[in-house]
């Protein structure tokens, strides 16, 4: 069996790594060809476009930045793409963009899972990611087998979109959860103040704290999770939101401060750096 991997950023060549140790064949594809290359060395093959990665494998695994790019890409894969091939869409595209991949993936004949992760670069390098699947039931226990030398859990959530909806609850947590440490910790540095002793052992404290805010405190941002993609799922959040009913003014905040960090030029930097946009407002 030959695995397909379209997109090799962060997750992506994570998750190819993690299949190449367990054994599988591994076939790798990148718009940028740079990013792609070094997994050569691991024992994947890099191939020049994706039809050339798709053809013959199964299952194709789409890591893109967003729906758009997905469709783009798998329309691009389509000439070599079998009926009945298992497609399984690890991206965050939202609720909409789920939808709109499986009438594509209806379109082109293929077996469809919408399975965004929950982690970051850590996790994925580890193995340790948690799948939010949902597709046609005769797929889980393949997709679950699959997702065993990737992931620490599979979480399987019924029918094709309902990953998607679970990960933009989860993303809503922690886009607002971070925007609301930036402001703390901002406040505290203004002040001359030690925030996370403050908070350390009691009913406050939180890993997630301990975990950025020491890089909202240096100012120096090596990425787990991208402030431009963290931007992204904020305004899908917001969309999601408004779409069911529900108030999205705290996700629209930290987004239109996410927006501004990487309107700084901090779009590749983690997500934490939406410090730079509460410490230094324009």
């Amino acid at each position: 069996m030959t695995l397909a991997v379209l997109g090799t950023g962060i997750m992506g060549a994570a998750v190819a790594r993690n299949w190449l140790k367990a054994g599988r064949e591994v076939r790798v594809w990148n718009r940028t060809r740079g990013n792609a290359e070094p997994l050569a060395a691991d024992g994947a093959v890099v191939a020049a476009g994706p039809a050339d990665a798709v053809a013959g494998a199964d299952p194709v695994v789409t890591m893109l930045f967003d729906a758009a790019s997905v469709a783009e890409v798998m329309r691009a894969a389509a000439p070599g793409l079998a009926p009945g091939t298992l497609w399984l869409q690890l991206s965050t595209v939202g609720a909409a963009g789920a939808a709109e991949l499986a009438g594509l993936a209806a379109e082109l004949g293929l077996v469809y899972v919408d399975a965004p992760v929950l982690g970051t670069r850590g996790p994925a390098e580890q193995g340790k990611l948690n799948v939010l699947a949902s597709g046609p039931e005769a797929a889980r226990a393949r997709v679950e087998e699959l997702c065993a030398p990737i992931a620490a859990k599979v979480t399987w959530l019924g029918e094709a979109g309902q990953g998607s909806r679970a990960k933009l609850v989860v993303n809503s947590w922690v886009v607002t959860a971070t925007a609301a440490l930036a402001q703390s910790a901002a406040l505290a540095d203004a002040l001359g103040v030690d925030f996370l002793p403050l908070i350390e052992g009691g009913a406050l404290d939180w890993p997630y704290a301990h975990l950025k805010g020491p890089l909202m405190r240096e100012r120096d941002y090596p990425v787990a999770f991208p402030a431009e993609g963290a931007a992204k799922d904020a305004r899908l959040v917001g969309e999601l939101a408004a779409a069911v009913g529900v108030d999205s003014s705290v996700v629209d905040a930290a987004r239109e401060l996410l927006e501004e960090a990487v309107a700084r030029g901090r779009g590749e930097d983690d997500m934490a750096a939406v410090y730079e946009a509460v410490r230094s407002p324009r």
